[in-house]
Formats: C-alpha cells, structure tokens, sequence
C-alpha cells in the first residue's frame, strides 16, 4: 500500500480507537487470586435476541474473585472508566438502540456474520504461530464453507458442523502462549480496558485484516469500522448496564471479570 510509515500508523489508530468502542463495557486480563474485591453475583442477563458469550464469560469469572494485575494507573485509569462509561451511554447506547428499533434482526445477524468470517485470517494466523494446526484448518474450512455455501459469510452455514469449532484466538494469546506477560493494566479512552502486551497486539492483529489491505480511504475505513462497532452492541444493549448495576465497584468488578475471561481464553 502507498503509505509512509507515520500516515499508516496515524489512520489506523484513530480506526482502533473507533474500533474499541465496541469494548467500552470491558476488556481485560490477568491471574485468579482471592474473594471479589468489587462484585456481587448477579445473574447472566438474557437479551430477547440471545445472551451474549463475552459477558456470559465476564458474569461467570467476575462471580469467581478478584485478581491479582499489576495496576500502577488505578487512579487514571478510573477517570478514564468513567469517560468510556459516559460515551456507552451518551453516545454507543442511543445510536445501537435506534439502529436496532429499525434493522431486523435477521439483517443484523448477516452483518455480524459477515465480519466475523471476514476476519477469520487473524484467526488462522494465530491458531497456527500457537501450534494449534487441527484449530487452524477448521478456521479455514469454516471460511471456506461460509464464504461459498454462506454467501460471502452472510450466513453461518459452518455452525450446522459441530466439529468444526470456531477458535477465537488471537495475538495477545499467541503472545501470552510465547511467555509474554501482562504488562501494566490501563484503560483506554474509547477503546476500554486492555494490558500493555494486548494492547499492542490490537495493532498487530490488524495487519492481518482484509480491511487494512483492501481499503485504502480512511473515511470508508473508518465508516466500516463505526458500522460493525454499532451493530455489535446492537446485541447486547443492556448487559453491560446489569453488571455494572450488580456491582459494588464497576471499575474493580470489570477489570478482574475482563481479566479472568482474558486468562481463561488464553489457557484453552
């Protein structure tokens, strides 16, 4: 692509920041330790539309306890927990909201489909630099069934295999699997909870994306990815409300439930 080095890495961190959105409610990671400093249980909500996995998976660790996550910006980072809270519902909250009371479901579905089979090729990748082969040529195969018999990914067919699981691997896990460690816990604006190492992986994992290689327009880019971030949410409108509701301290309760998940995922 007929980039400079400093324009590619500009364009596409404001696309990340527009992309974490989608992450405001929480993304973490970090190691289990003793009873939950900042939780209640609480149980899972249930969306008319279907639950949503990540926070089933957030309900499910935060419930189990705190962690133990080297956090040196704890007074920022929750200044900046309360900015990403202020724009979900000043801002992400309307705009899925009314997306949904005039896109059907079934259109929503097709998106979302669609974006998840367009970025399987960070999947594959990953699966294969984590030495899981059986893992990666499911991935492969479930792209090529949905790509074809789904119509550009339109529609789920693979889900029809049960054998062929999707795995939602990832650069921060193929790190993470490398011996790479946490680093510090931070909160970023807009793009939401994250750690040093996974942080930066957001930006390795898109160079595996179709996107970053086949539009060059940073308006479009950037209009895809706002697209995709509202659609998303459109799924789970609510659930963020409830755990936070559920919860003595929001801040605490989202950074050891996102962290918890995140370790959980890497140790499959």
């Amino acid at each position: 692509m007929r980039k400079t080095g400093a324009v590619f890495l500009a364009r596409w961190t404001a696309i990340l920041i527009l992309a974490g959105t989608a992450a405001l409610p929480g993304r973490a990671y970090a190691q289990p330790a003793g009873p939950a400093a900042g939780t209640m249980k609480a149980p899972s909500p249930t969306d008319a539309e279907g639950q949503d996995p990540f926070f089933d998976d957030l309900y499910d660790e935060a419930e189990k306890g705190a962690v133990q996550v080297y956090d040196p910006l704890e007074p920022v980072n929750r200044v900046l927990f309360q900015v990403n809270d202020r724009l979900y519902f000043w801002v992400l909250k309307p705009a899925a909201t009314g997306y949904r009371s005039v896109v059907p479901t079934e259109i929503r579905s097709c998106i979302k489909n669609f974006f998840y089979n367009l970025f399987a090729p960070i999947r594959i990748a990953n699966c294969l630099l984590q030495g899981k082969g059986s893992e990666a040529g499911n991935e492969l195969l479930r792209l090529t069934i949905n790509t074809t018999a789904g119509v550009g990914g339109l529609a789920d067919v693979a889900a029809r295999y049960p054998e062929l699981k999707s795995s939602d691997e990832d650069l921060g896990q193929t790190l993470a699997v490398y011996g790479v460690g946490d680093g510090f816990y931070l909160v970023v604006p807009f793009m939401g909870p994250t750690t040093f190492r996974d942080g930066l992986s957001w930006i390795g994992d898109r160079y595996l994306s179709p996107v970053t290689w086949t539009v060059e327009d940073f308006g479009a880019a950037a209009a895809i990815t706002t697209g995709r971030t509202v659609n998303d949410v459109s799924f789970r409108i609510g659930d963020y409300e409830a755990l936070k509701e559920a919860s003595l301290d929001p801040y605490a309760a989202f950074r050891d439930g996102y962290v918890q998940s995140r370790n959980s995922k890497i140790q499959e």
